[in-house]
């Protein structure tokens, strides 16, 4: 299989979003003349809320509101000026007291947090030091750090809370980068874990240029003394390497973020220049008044109790869910609470199942979470009585299995997504199909798979053969698959459903640019496994093909799609692979594409492909006829003129000399096309080609010296009277004088025609060169489900580069 283009995320989160729309899961209006923040009012109907962010409940605190007013009152609406100017009487009073609350360390107010991290960020790196970022840092801080790659900073991700790897990459970057900044939530907003700060600082001890930076905004208020968060919970005492965000908004109950350090230098180079905080307007002066009101009461000993009263709220709902066995992603005493749903198809259910009775929730979906880690956001908060919270989980745990059983899913295979153990993992047995799953295209009967599949380039039960034997017992690795062939039937054993998946090792940069892909091959001089993964595939390596032999007349043939999925997930349970890749797609097929995305799986784009079936002609002047204006034109001058000076001879079989040679001109265009950025196939591949009367080489020489090989096409002819150019090698040194590849092209074409062909697949890449040849051109997608979403975004960062 050729390199896969690089995903357009955008693309995929649109798609994953605009699903939880039309589901009613996201982007709803309140309705309501007030708002109290223990109910919520949706589509007419009165909910419990149990998905603000506001865990103390200080947004509806009377004092905080009256100070709001009386700020309107006695300022305005707004202060229409940057503070670099002149800053809001009240700022200073606001000031004052966030420095009392972070223990007189140095603090800056900013407009909200987002706008915060891209004056700060920017602003405390030198062009000497170095980012690390947690895989599950908040994607505002992610979008500050990206422009850091303009001055050549070196940015990496480091696998969620991961030490081992942190640490890893501190020793490679502390030989080259002043400082180090390792960049962390304090609590994550989705699964509400905690960064491992204790640890961390531990490791600061030992790498002196380890700096930190974290965003707490989702542990401000509701822990830490006098409210200043998890971070200062944990720290007690801030060190000069360390920069925190907290928020002024959320539970703090007003608007906009506040800055800390102690650092004195760093502080007065962020407050002098820092982007947003010298262009932008300041914080409204109602946002202001409502925010030093709310600071005076984290001063005062009230604070303590709001905590205690949370935390009270936070246990009972814990203690509730021991009891059952909805699968909670994360225990411990965070107000943020994650309920595993698996499937997006699943998280929309159970969204919707509790919205009819009565209850809200956030639904955590792709980006914020892996596209097969949706599950459903549950916030406590000092709104939330505990008889609320008992009818929840009584709601939960009545709706939680109904979802699943509705969306084709069981609690084993949530687990699974999570990587939970559990004893439930079981595939629901269908009255009305059956399924097969053989390892060897010999235990299927030729005929059947024959008549299904033998359309399909090298998808005929000969050339299935020819692929196991090729690409097992072989010295490396990366040569070597495992096969699985899958075949569901109805009652009556008429086939629905075929296809073949294999496992095996590939490049995680198959889906990535050429630029990238040059960068990680620098890596894999010395480790060449270097961002390698397993990868549970439709179709092999080498095929290029519709895998997929569905019959969508079938009544039941939903029934059969799920079923193969259900199938894949226990090879997946089994095998452990860190992908699975569905290929080779018609990307307008949107009813596919939904099950898909239902699914978790990201639609990527792949390389158009390119197919030849216009027989009509019987000679070459015929066929020369049978080509657009245009491409008589491109034959005339770059095809004729150069086919006088080679020698094109068709082979069934090679000297071993002649064999390793055009081995050899395989491997000039695999490696000098990064686009294509598989492992080198292996020798006994092209032994095997030798070896059978099913392949043929096109060879291309030059007339002045006949011996010398210096192009081949490596074809072949498949059950179902298709031909399949599949490989093609080159001597660059003469590509360009001879027009070696596109004589090869041409040769297919009239070698096909020889055979009797009934169509070329030409598969995929190089389609102009094809279509110039009277070749058609389509599109085609693959969907993708990924362990984490890990890999991708470190391919995302490296792009950037």
């Amino acid at each position: 299989m050729a390199k896969i283009k690089t995903n357009n995320v955008l693309n995929t989160i649109v798609s994953v979003l605009s699903g939880a729309k039309d589901a009613g899961a996201l982007h709803l209006y309140a309705e309501g003349t007030s708002f109290n923040g223990r109910h919520i009012k949706v589509s007419g109907h009165q909910m419990y809320h149990f998905g603000t962010t506001g865990y103390l409940g200080l947004e509806q605190d009377q004092r905080l509101k009256e100070a709001a007013i009386a700020a309107i009152q006695n300022y305005g609406t707004q202060f229409p000026l940057s503070k670099s100017y002149i800053s809001h009487p009240l700022y200073y009073e606001l000031e004052s007291l966030m420095r009392s609350i972070y223990d007189n360390n140095y603090i800056i107010i900013t407009k909200n947090s987002t706008l915060g991290h891209i004056a700060v960020i920017p602003s405390i790196m030198d062009d000497g030091d170095g980012v690390l970022l947690d895989h599950q840092v908040h994607w505002s801080v992610q979008n500050a750090v990206a422009p850091l790659k303009l001055r050549s900073i070196p940015v990496e991700m480091v696998r969620h809370n991961d030490l081992n790897m942190l640490e890893d990459k501190i020793k490679k970057l502390q030989t080259s980068r002043n400082k180090i900044w390792y960049m962390a939530d304090g609590v994550y907003s989705m699964y509400g874990d905690y960064a491992p700060i204790k640890e961390l600082m531990e490791l600061s001890k030992k790498y002196p240029k380890l700096y930190f930076y974290f965003d707490d905004v989702h542990g401000m208020s509701w822990k830490g003394d006098h409210g200043n968060g998890f971070v200062m919970s944990k720290l007690k005492n801030l060190p000069d390497k360390v920069v925190i965000f907290g928020t002024l908004s959320k539970t703090f109950g007003a608007s906009g973020s506040v800055m800390v350090c102690k650092d004195k230098n760093l502080f007065s180079r962020i407050k002098n220049y820092g982007g947003p905080l010298s262009f932008s307007a300041q914080l409204e002066p109602a946002s202001v008044g409502a925010a030093i009101a709310s600071a005076k009461i984290h001063l005062s000993p009230e604070i303590v109790d709001l905590q205690q009263q949370l935390q009270k709220r936070v246990i009972f709902f814990n203690d509730l869910l021991e009891g059952t066995k909805l699968p909670l992603i994360t225990q411990n005493d965070s107000p943020v609470f994650f309920i595993g749903a698996g499937s997006p198809e699943t998280g929309y259910n159970l969204v919707q199942r509790l919205m009819n009775d009565g209850f809200y929730t956030n639904l955590g979906i792709f980006p914020a979470v892996p596209i097969k880690n949706t599950g459903l956001r549950i916030t406590i908060s000092l709104h939330n009585k505990e008889k609320d919270i008992e009818k929840l989980v009584r709601s939960l745990n009545f709706h939680y299995p109904k979802s699943l059983n509705e969306t084709h899913t069981d609690l084993g295979r949530v687990h699974f997504a999570f990587g939970m153990t559990s004893k439930s993992f079981k595939t629901e047995k269908s009255k009305h199909l059956h399924y097969n799953i053989e390892h060897s295209i010999n235990a299927i009967d030729p005929e059947l798979w024959n008549t299904h599949m033998a359309d399909r380039g090298m998808l005929d039960w000969k050339g299935l053969k020819f692929l196991e034997e090729s690409f097992s017992g072989n010295d490396k690795p990366e040569h070597n698959f495992q096969f699985y062939y899958i075949i569901i039937r109805d009652r009556e054993f008429h086939p629905i459903l075929i296809s073949f998946f294999t496992y095996g090792l590939l490049k995680e940069d198959m889906l990535a640019s050429a630029p990238v892909s040059l960068k990680i091959e620098k890596q894999r001089e010395k480790d060449p496994y270097y961002f390698t993964s397993s990868s549970m595939s439709m179709g092999s390596i080498f095929s290029e093909a519709s895998h997929l032999y569905l019959d969508r007349e079938h009544l039941l043939w939903q029934d059969a799609f799920h079923l193969m999925l259900k199938k894949i997930e226990d090879l997946e349970r089994k095998l452990r692979p860190d992908s699975i890749i569905m290929r080779d797609f018609d990307p307008s097929d949107r009813e596919l594409e939904q099950l898909f995305h239902h699914k978790g799986y990201m639609k990527v784009s792949m390389p158009e492909g390119a197919f030849y079936n216009h027989f009509t002609w019987d000679t070459k002047e015929s066929y020369f006829q049978s080509l657009s204006q245009r491409s008589r034109r491109h034959f005339r001058n770059d095809i004729l003129p150069k086919e006088q000076h080679v020698v094109i001879e068709v082979t069934h079989q090679l000297k071993e000399r002649e064999l390793k040679h055009c081995f050899q001109l395989y491997l000039n265009v695999k490696r000098n096309n990064p686009g294509l950025n598989t492992f080198d196939y292996p020798i006994k591949l092209f032994k095997n080609m030798n070896n059978s009367r099913d392949w043929r080489f096109i060879l291309v020489k030059k007339v002045k010296v006949p011996n010398q090989i210096i192009g081949v096409m490596f074809c072949y002819f498949n059950h179902n009277s298709i031909f399949v150019p599949g490989l093609v090698g080159l001597d660059y040194d003469f590509n360009e004088k001879f027009g070696i590849y596109r004589q090869l092209l041409y040769h297919s074409i009239l070698e096909a025609k020889k055979l009797g062909a009934k169509r070329i697949d030409f598969g995929i890449t190089a389609g102009f060169e094809k279509r110039k040849l009277g070749a058609h051109l389509y599109q085609n997608c693959a969907y993708i489900q990924t362990s984490d979403n890990f890999n991708l975004e470190s391919l995302e960062w490296l792009r950037q580069e």
